[in-house]
């Protein structure tokens, strides 16, 4: 759980309908809760969109009052080698549930940072402890779950909330808070979030936290994101073949926001796709992002990446 739980914790669902943007999903699992009766299931999609909240929801209605007693919670990341899965896990699939419910539930989240071994060991106890127990297993990355555990599972993919759904928690959160927002304050933060729900809760209680009126200046400097017309003017200054102007400028941001050479070029990239140029130039831009940023997380120098990416751009605006 993040730093600042207090609004993650207190806004987390409570019913299905609580949970945005995956109605398709929700539909299916509410007819598993209703039946009493489901398969192992897979959670798939980023940070921040339920896969979590869906899980205990599960839990709570299957459950009731006893739902306390009869879930196991497990953050993978944290407890990912395989005498875990062997002692803990095994230990709870294997006796009986307390209620109606003929199963308990083994929640393990992010479990794609499991071991191979443990994942190995985790197919096993998946398919002897069937009649007493059910996994939920929370993942970011479907391709490092086995093959055999992704066959036992029923997977479900949940996407990135949209627009509207931001809207609905942003304006809930709001009433529910006294917030004052205007609707470019509401337009920052769905910029800043990405339909991360849980990003978002925790950036506005940041920002509550300085003050009750929000202003799109508080939102960015408090998710540390620059603001969209300063990387506009980066560009432009570049394309303009204004180089050195160019850099100073680009420097000053990341100075500004505390931004790190991959957050810089992650930003770059989505304002691209603003710049008063070809699709063709735009296009060979993105590629020279994806590069950039590949030779940072191999240890590159970022200030030497963030210039040669400024070199790349002043070309462009030469050719055209």
């Amino acid at each position: 759980m993040e730093i600042l739980s207090i609004w993650t914790e207190k806004y987390r669902p409570k019913e299905f309908s609580d949970i945005y943007g995956q109605e398709e999903i929700i539909s299916k699992i509410r007819a598993f809760v209703e039946q009493k009766n489901m398969p192992h299931l897979l959670f798939v999609g980023p940070a921040g969109v339920g896969k979590t909240s869906l899980a205990l929801v599960i839990a709570k209605k299957l459950f009731g009052d006893l739902w306390h007693d009869n879930l196991l919670e497990l953050n993978a990341s944290d407890e990912r080698g395989i005498d875990v899965v062997r002692v803990k896990v095994k230990d709870f699939a294997r006796t009986r549930s307390i209620g109606n419910t003929p199963f308990k539930i083994i929640h393990l989240d992010e479990c794609d940072a499991l071991t191979k071994e443990a994942q190995q060991a985790l197919r096993r106890i998946m398919e002897n402890y069937a009649q007493t127990c059910r996994f939920i297993l929370s993942a970011n990355y479907s391709s490092k779950i086995l093959d055999p555990i992704q066959s036992r599972c029923a997977v479900f993919r949940f996407k990135p909330l949209q627009k509207d759904d931001i809207l609905h928690v942003i304006n809930y959160i709001a009433a529910q808070e006294g917030l004052i927002l205007t609707n470019d304050v509401r337009e920052a933060f769905v910029q800043v979030c990405q339909g991360d729900c849980r990003r978002l809760e925790n950036i506005m209680q940041s920002c509550a936290a300085v003050n009750k009126e929000l202003t799109t200046d508080t939102v960015f400097s408090m998710s540390s994101v620059a603001k969209p017309k300063e990387m506009q003017e980066v560009l432009n200054l570049a394309l303009q073949n204004k180089f050195i102007d160019a850099r100073k400028r680009l420097f000053e941001v990341l100075q500004q926001y505390s931004l790190s050479g991959i957050d810089a070029i992650k930003q770059i990239e989505h304002e691209i796709w603003e710049l008063d140029i070809s699709d063709k130039k735009k296009v060979e831009l993105i590629d020279k992002c994806g590069e950039i940023e590949f030779r940072m997380v191999e240890g590159s120098d970022e200030i030497l990446q963030i210039e040669v990416f400024l070199a790349q751009v002043a070309a462009v605006g030469l050719s055209n």
